[in-house]
């Protein structure tokens, strides 16, 4: 009996046994699990913390506002505009219906543009296109509707200056003042905490700024808007007429080395920047330097004679022609007609490092350094590389490249009284503030003359464009000194294209006192192609309509002087028409009127005195004109049409008076005076 007890006892002893060694088991699964959940929580709670945001958050880049690029008077040129791109969850949208309807009120779309958004099983939907400011203000607290912030980069004027300002291209600078000053304009980026889903995605919405971004720099220019804007007028213009496939437009000011206006239109189209990467051979332009390095180096006056003979002349295996024959001429007259056989002559009593020298002086074979990237120096062999008839070649413009700047620069070198100034197209730098950090002050390179080689030059220049080949570029009330030039243009291949020509002129005026620098290249004119017959007129255009805008970098209180003295003594010669002379000075008026029919009939008047035009009817910009080529000054207070002017048409007045331009009266007074000739 007892040892069957024994027996049933056991397996009872047995499930005692287990359950004490489970218990056990799980006693010391529980402690390692303590254990471990001690070590993760208190001794590698940081580590993995780190980790979990690591994974579930990620930085991001706040791009930075890029500086604005102003010009002289503080238009904006090129500014970056904070817009928004916009996109849709569906998922998280609870009433699409209302969704649809703010989406379409918000962005200007229609309804079912904002419906597509919807359609489909996407998760995430950008809806196309850049939304303004007010997007976000509207959008912000919609469910399922995300705003972000975006900049772009707008230049207010379009292609106004596309050459000279570059582009933005994937935030970077290329071209231009963007390409220089990119370091400047770019700003310094902020940064942001994104936070992230279980495939590493980022969660719309959920971001939070940690470093805000801060606005770049600011960059003034020399360049004048309302100049830059008739400067590309007035070539486009050139181009239609004479039917050229492109050409350079560069005003500067003589006095600082400053940029006012640079236009480039190669094969059409605007962007580049020709007048500094696009060297070509001068021709007639480059005559003056010739002279001028004659007269420096002693070897020659401007009275100086020599025989051209019958108007061509061979030297070195090469014959040198004029267009007429002058026969035998002094050097000032020989400047005046072009004359290649008198100037090349005389070039000769330059040895070839006096000549090389004389031309490296101005600029010519060197970069200006003007702050763009790409210019080139052109192009001015050594003597030593020169052959038996470059000295000849050299002094009419040949064997020789310059860019449209160099040549600006030259004769801004002659206009000033024989200092090369260096080129200057960043006025200021300023900080996102709009505070000056810096501003470049005028700098001289060199004196390349002394001032009365350049004065005596400057007479002869005169001469050039009163009664020589430049004649289309003189103005009724002021004396311009300039020279035309004509050159053959290279073909794609190599060697001289056929029929190929540069037409161009360079001008500067009032000469008594100068403070604009014009220079002109047409590439490629059809029919007439000589510089004075198709480049001289736009410089007249040009300087005309500077003297007619609103308010150009201009002293116009000299200019009034000097338009006084020039009207007291000489008679002028209108482009569009004679004047008919009373007294001795300019004292009639012109033999059309300004409505096409015959002028009023001669009258007795004061010296010096002349009717004023009825310009009723005309545009203010072209009654202006009309008043500078008579030697008046001008308030413009006519808002579009000019409908009286006080004195009326027919007064008698004298050069130096200030004309109004009215609008209709009746109207709460005239406008505010946009410009004033005084």
């Amino acid at each position: 009996m007892r040892a069957g007890a024994g027996r049933r006892r056991d397996p009872m002893r047995a499930v005692q046994l287990r359950s004490r060694f489970l218990l056990c088991v799980w006693l010391l699964c529980g402690a390692g699990l303590l254990g471990r959940a001690v070590e993760l929580q208190l001794l590698q709670g940081g580590e993995w913390r780190a980790e979990a945001e690591r994974q579930h958050r990620t930085t991001g880049e706040i791009p930075a506002a890029r500086g604005a690029i102003l010009d002289r008077t503080g238009v904006s040129l090129a500014v970056s505009h904070e817009v928004f791109r916009v996109s849709v969850a569906p998922h998280e949208v609870r009433d699409t219906a209302a969704t649809v309807g703010h989406l379409a009120s918000a962005l200007g779309i229609t309804e079912a543009e904002a419906r597509r958004a919807f359609q489909g099983s996407r998760r995430w939907v950008p809806l196309p296109g850049r939304f303004p400011p007010s997007a976000r203000e509207a959008l912000g607290r919609v469910r399922g509707v995300y705003v972000e912030r975006d900049l772009r980069r707008v230049n207010p004027h379009e292609s106004l200056l596309r050459g000279v300002l570059g582009a933005v291209i994937d935030d970077a600078g290329t071209g231009g003042v963007e390409q220089e000053y990119d370091e400047l304009l770019r700003g310094t980026p902020g940064m942001e905490v994104l936070a992230r889903d279980s495939e590493g995605r980022p969660i719309p919405g959920e971001s939070w700024m940690v470093q805000p971004p801060r606005s770049g720099g600011q960059v003034v220019l020399t360049i004048d808007a309302d100049l830059q804007e008739i400067a590309r007028e007035a070539l486009r213009e050139a181009m239609d007429s004479t039917g050229a496939r492109g050409g350079d437009l560069i005003v500067t000011d003589p006095r600082t080395g400053e940029v006012l206006a640079m236009v480039s239109v190669v094969n059409g189209e605007e962007g580049g920047l020709s007048a500094l990467n696009a060297p070509y051979e001068p021709g007639s332009t480059l005559k003056p330097f010739t002279i001028a390095n004659l007269m420096a180096t002693g070897k020659a006056t401007l009275a100086d004679s020599v025989d051209t003979g019958p108007g061509h002349w061979t030297f070195a295996g090469r014959t040198i022609r004029d267009v007429h024959s002058p026969g035998h001429v002094d050097l000032r007259h020989a400047l005046r007609v072009s004359s290649n056989v008198a100037i090349a002559k005389l070039a000769q009593r330059l040895t070839p490092a006096e000549q090389y020298e004389g031309l490296r002086d101005f600029g010519f074979g060197v970069p200006t350094g003007i702050a763009l990237p790409g210019e080139v120096g052109g192009l001015l062999r050594r003597p030593e590389r020169w052959q038996a008839m470059s000295p000849a070649s050299l002094a009419i413009g040949y064997e020789i490249s310059v860019t449209p700047l160099q040549m600006a620069l030259a004769y801004g070198a002659l206009a000033n009284g024989g200092t090369l100034m260096e080129p200057r197209i960043i006025r200021e730098i300023r900080d996102p503030a709009g505070r000056t950090l810096e501003s470049f002050e005028p700098r001289a390179v060199r004196r390349v003359v002394a001032p009365e080689v350049a004065e005596e030059l400057t007479d002869a220049l005169v001469e050039a464009v009163q009664d020589g080949t430049g004649t289309r570029a003189r103005l009724a009330t002021f004396s311009v000194a300039g020279k035309s030039g004509t050159s053959r243009a290279y073909a794609a291949g190599g060697g001289y294209e056929p029929g190929g020509y540069y037409s161009s002129f360079v001008g500067f005026f009032p000469a008594e006192a100068p403070q604009l620098v014009v220079f002109v290249k047409l590439d490629r004119p059809q029919g007439q192609y000589f510089g004075g017959a198709t480049a001289a007129p736009v410089t007249r255009a040009t300087m005309e309509a500077i003297l007619a805008a609103h308010a150009p970098p201009l002293d116009r209180e000299a200019l009034a002087v000097i338009a006084r003295s020039y009207a007291a003594t000489r008679v002028q010669v209108r482009p569009e028409g004679p004047f008919v002379p009373t007294g001795t000075g300019i004292v009639g008026a012109p033999a059309q009127s300004s409505q096409g029919g015959a002028s009023p009939a001669a009258r007795s008047l004061p010296e010096g005195g002349l009717l004023l035009p009825d310009l009723r009817g005309m545009a203010p910009r072209q009654a202006i004109r009309r008043l500078h080529v008579l030697g008046l000054a001008a308030l413009w207070e006519a808002p579009e049409v000019v409908e009286r002017t006080t004195p009326a048409p027919g007064s008698v007045v004298f050069p130096g008076d200030t004309i109004r331009l009215l609008g209709p009266p009746g109207r709460g007074g005239p406008a505010p005076a946009r410009g004033v000739d005084d």
